[in-house]
């Protein structure tokens, strides 16, 4: 048997089309080939008589030629071909093919000959009151059955795999492909331990890789799917044990003091907190006092108090001697917290000024569009240690920003940034030690999603608000239905009249294109029920263009109307927020940048248009932007899908529910745990193939169970369990198959 290489195919054993078509689907070697799963199966339809039949059924059906015939196309060129068969009851259906070729009009005939034998596989449809099935496949038969003969009607009946295709890659090619990934199963390595594959029923990778890509039935299919998705979670879930054994054997500043600094935050702070704040707080405090790393996620619903959680963390690191970080995915939400947490602290934050307090720290901003003197004395800052808090964007993982001693990291929207973002952050502690990591988020993840995707970090949860804010009433508007759509706009320019402002959100910059590009991006949901609106429909709302319409409207012509988008230049983008922040425009159109973090008291209308579009937790972010002062607001869900659809049923769901972690599930249930990996964490949709975090959470845990003991195992800090050490080999095969994973993406699941 030839081995295959490690880095590639063997020499000469793949042609030039297979080779491309392995590298189209980004396969190396057979061990990445092997777990590229079909995207569907095609399989025919049973074997019968063709006595009862019905328009649009699968069937298949053993019959002889009776006569063919060939006709030119009426309205285009090429040439339609009709096979009259019949089975053994005597009942008989017209075969017809679409031919444009003369050489395949020739080649079907030489071999449909009257008197033929053929297996006949095809969908029934009716053509002039009349059975048919057009373009079927088919197996020559010979008169007297043998033996082989059968073991080919049964392969014939078996469910076919139809690949993804790349370029111009057929079937055909990538059928032949994993034909000869087949032929070497033998050389694939075990992922998963033996133990565990007993414990679980699972089969091994041989078996398992000729149940999926040769499967005779559709239990084969299931068989190999829980396979593969056990082998996925498995790694998965090796990679978030290893990291917990590597936090327990690195070492981190134990931020242990509650100082001056903390003590008056917490005795100047302008209200009191709630019971929910208090209790993570303390949690935070107790991990952080540790002399290993903690690695936290801290999950709150919009408005329940996140920001100031963290800076009481932040405080008793400085207490503590050290340095804590702010990263914030954007330069807007960055300087907004920069902004609320100088406030907070008064002149707390003002160390080096006369009116400054004698506990008091620097507060240092960086962020990529800033005065070269500003930066130069943030930076400096930084090295010397005279900033105990930083706050800042990507501009702080560049290699020229220099820390005293950091000893906390925490990271707003952690689902904005790639693992390797956490990494350079985390390389930045003094000397051998690693800064803790605080991770938070305003969209809640479902606990299945959590285990799946920050299976390392130990979840948080702030419950309640300090604040509860103005109500908002939320609204579902069918756009094509003149009475709402016009209501909706006159009661925007009834708030705006009022001296409040308005938001209007929409999915795309320019018409031309599909949704925003770039950091800022919208995560757009595209799965089902989610669908494109009629072709009836008006095309899918822009920025620019909605700008326009709006100034040109009565009503809206006098009003100053500005847009906001990723696309703008950075100090736009903050001047056109700081302007709307203090009243001086009155509609802000804008893509999803206002999501997260903005914060206007004053703006209590938000229209979203093509709702549709949109994540329900991205909308209910977005809802999260109005009701912050002491108006109530009003969010209005435009959508071009009438009443009875799945679409406008859905934003229905929303505007019922205000829970976040009640929307959180609903989404999961609703849309699906695959399409919620690309919201929860960026770079992992390539890396999870097999796994769907709502269907398959049951066997998450399991995978998360037998993964930590096998780690211990391996490291010798478990020595009794029902399961028996990974062997030398088994352990390689993990490894390599977690750098697999990294290579795909999967290393962006979480922190470093």
């Amino acid at each position: 048997m030839v081995q295959a290489k490690a880095d590639g195919f063997p020499a000469g054993l793949l042609t030039p089309k297979e080779s491309a078509a392995a590298r189209g689907l980004g396969a190396r070697n057979f061990e990445d080939l092997v777990r590229v799963p079909p995207r569907r199966y095609a399989a025919p339809g049973p074997l019968r008589d063709l006595r009862y039949l019905n328009e649009g059924e699968d069937i298949s059906v053993i019959a002889t030629v009776e006569r063919t015939r060939e006709r030119t196309m009426k309205n285009r060129k090429g040439t339609l071909l009709d096979v009259r068969v019949r089975d053994d009851e005597g009942e008989s259906i017209q075969l017809t093919f679409f031919l444009f070729k003369a050489h395949l009009v020739s080649w079907h005939m030489s071999r449909l000959r009257e008197g033929t034998r053929i297996l006949v596989s095809g969908t029934v449809s009716r053509y002039r009151g009349e059975n048919q099935i057009a373009h079927p496949d088919y197996v020559l038969l010979a008169e007297n059955p043998s033996a082989e003969e059968e073991r080919d009607i049964a392969k014939a009946l078996e469910p076919a795999p139809v690949y993804p295709l790349r370029g111009s890659v057929t079937q055909k090619v990538m059928r032949s492909l994993f034909s000869k990934v087949l032929r070497h199963a033998g050389d694939l390595r075990e992922v998963v331990p033996e133990a565990i594959r007993h414990e679980r029923d699972l089969p091994g990778i041989q078996e398992a890789a000729r149940l999926l890509h040769a499967p005779r039935n559709s239990a084969d299919i299931e068989r190999a799917l829980r396979y593969f998705r056990f082998e996925e979670a498995f790694i998965i879930q090796s990679i978030f044990a290893r990291r917990r054994a590597q936090d327990v054997a690195d070492s981190a500043p134990p931020l242990a003091t509650y100082g001056d600094l903390s003590r008056a935050l917490d005795e100047r702070l302008p209200f009191d907190l709630t019971p929910s704040q208090e209790e993570v707080g303390d949690q935070i405090a107790e991990r952080i006092a540790e002399p290993h790393p903690t690695s936290l996620l801290l999950q709150g619903d919009v408005g329940s108090g996140k920001t100031v959680v963290a800076l009481r963390a932040m405080a008793r690191a400085v207490d503590s001697g050290y340095q804590a970080v702010l990263l914030a995915p954007t330069e807007v939400l960055a300087r907004q917290h920069f902004a609320t947490i100088t406030t907070m602290l008064g002149d707390l934050a003002r160390h080096g000024h006369l009116d400054a307090h004698e506990a008091a720290t620097r507060v240092r901003l960086l962020v990529g569009a800033q005065r070269a003197s500003e930066r130069r004395e943030s930076l400096l800052d930084l090295m010397n240690g005279e900033a105990g808090i930083a706050v800042g964007t990507h501009a702080l993982l560049t290699e020229n920003v220099d820390f005293l001693k950091l000893g906390l990291v925490i990271i707003d929207e952690q689902h904005r940034f790639g693992v390797d973002h956490r990494r350079q952050l985390r390389s930045k502690g003094p000397g051998h030690l690693r800064p803790h990591m605080l991770v938070m988020t305003a969209t809640p993840i479902p606990r299945s999603a959590a285990l799946a995707l920050v299976g390392d970090l130990d979840s948080l949860t702030l419950k309640g608000r300090p604040h509860e804010g103005a109500a908002v009433s939320p609204y579902v508007v069918p756009l094509g239905d003149d009475a709402w759509r016009e209501r909706m706009w006159e009661r925007a320019l009834e708030e705006i009249r009022a001296g409040r402002q308005a938001f209007v959100v929409c999915p795309r910059i320019d018409l031309d294109e599909t949704v925003e590009g770039g950091e800022e991006s919208a995560l757009v949901d595209m799965s089902a029920p989610i669908t494109h609106p009629p072709e009836t429909s008006q095309p899918l709302h822009a920025v620019t263009g909605t700008l326009e319409t709006l100034r040109a409207q009565p009503g809206f012509s006098s009003l100053r109307i500005e847009e906001l988008h990723g696309r703008l230049p950075s100090d736009v983008k903050r001047e056109r927020m700081e302007a709307f922040a203090a009243g001086e425009i009155d509609v802000l159109v804008a893509t999803t940048v206002i999501e997260v973090g903005v914060d206007v008291p004053n703006a209590s209308v938000m229209v979203v248009l093509d709702a549709e579009r949109f994540g329900l937790a991205q909308l209910h972010q977005l809802r999260g932007r109005i009701g912050r002062g002491t108006h109530p607001g009003i969010a209005f869900f435009a959508t071009q899908f009438g009443r009875g659809s799945a679409q406008h049923d859905g934003l229905t769901e929303l505007a019922e529910t205000t829970d976040g972690f009640a929307l959180a599930e609903l989404d999961l249930e609703r849309r699906g745990g695959g399409d919620l990996v690309g919201d929860i964490q960026s770079g992992t949709s390539v890396a999870v193939r097999f796994l769907d975090v709502g269907r398959d959470a049951r066997m998450i845990l399991e995978a998360r169970e037998d993964a930590l003991v096998t780690e211990a195992l391996a490291r010798g800090s478990l020595t009794s369990s029902s399961l028996t050490p990974p062997t030398p080999s088994e352990h390689d095969a993990l490894d390599s198959a977690i750098a697999r994973h990294s290579a795909r993406g999967v290393d962006d699941l979480e922190r470093s």
